[in-house]
């Protein structure tokens, strides 16, 4: 084994590690196969992987146990309010996936249908999603909760019982308790994790490596846990409930 390559991948895991994302112009070696081999192994050990998107380079965790994995609680503490709890985390992830999937038609395809989407218009989505959720037979509800894990009762609650505040969206701060607000806080954590950007007021496009994760890995039910399936065809199972009690 190549001593040289060896400590090249092992220097740009280690920028890696610290940064989260690096330039190609500050890992040249990346260019060689050897060194993006090594490298590969030492993320995979560490439960994370690499991806490459436009002239960056990204360290992703893949596993809840990988010590890069951001938690519950450092999710609240760096983007939450600090009455917030972990119901929010969850209604804080199923938007991100509806902002994700508004690029990509529900997920039907891996590649990007529009270019950019208003917050108003994300949030309109959202309140859909929930609504069509809540139109569910509540048993059916039940056994998806059991099935996926997941709370999407508290999800509902949870949504319904933010206030609906029409007032200008520069008073709506992380202290103001309503849908705008929460939505400017999903923003705020899409822009900061390098999955948005925000090209003009109040409309955000997804970037390059939001692009590359969705087409490595939000089409696999591994990594994505079927929540897409119960967002995005929750009517599917209303109509498998209907024929199971015939």
């Amino acid at each position: 084994m190549n001593e040289k390559n060896m400590m090249e991948a092992f220097m740009i895991y280690q920028e890696l590690s610290t940064k989260g994302m690096i330039s190609r112009d500050e890992a040249p070696g990346y260019l060689e196969e050897s060194v993006r081999g090594l490298l590969m192994q030492f993320a995979e050990a560490m439960g994370t992987t690499i991806i490459s998107a436009g002239n960056f380079i990204y360290l992703i965790p893949y596993t809840i146990y990988s010590d890069y994995h951001m938690t519950n609680q450092e999710i609240k503490d760096k983007y939450l309010p600090n009455r917030a709890t972990n119901m929010d985390i969850y209604l804080l992830y199923v938007a991100v996936i509806i902002f994700i999937g508004e690029f990509y038609d529900s997920y039907q395809t891996t590649q990007a249908t529009r270019e950019f989407i208003t917050i108003d218009e994300w949030m309109k989505q959202l309140d859909e999603r929930i609504e069509g959720l809540k139109q569910m037979d509540q048993e059916a509800l039940d056994m998806l909760e059991q099935e996926y894990e997941y709370n999407w009762n508290g999800i509902i609650k949870q949504w319904d019982s933010i206030d609906i505040i029409k007032e200008d969206v520069k008073r709506q701060t992380a202290r103001t308790v309503s849908r705008k607000s929460f939505m400017n806080i999903a923003s705020k954590f899409l822009q900061e994790e390098g999955l948005a950007r925000e090209i003009g007021e109040e409309e955000l496009a997804i970037t390059d490596k939001t692009k590359i994760i969705v087409q490595r890995f939000f089409m696999d039910v591994e990594y994505n846990r079927g929540i897409m399936d119960v967002i995005y065809k929750f009517t599917e199972y209303k109509e498998f409930r209907s024929e199971g009690e015939k």
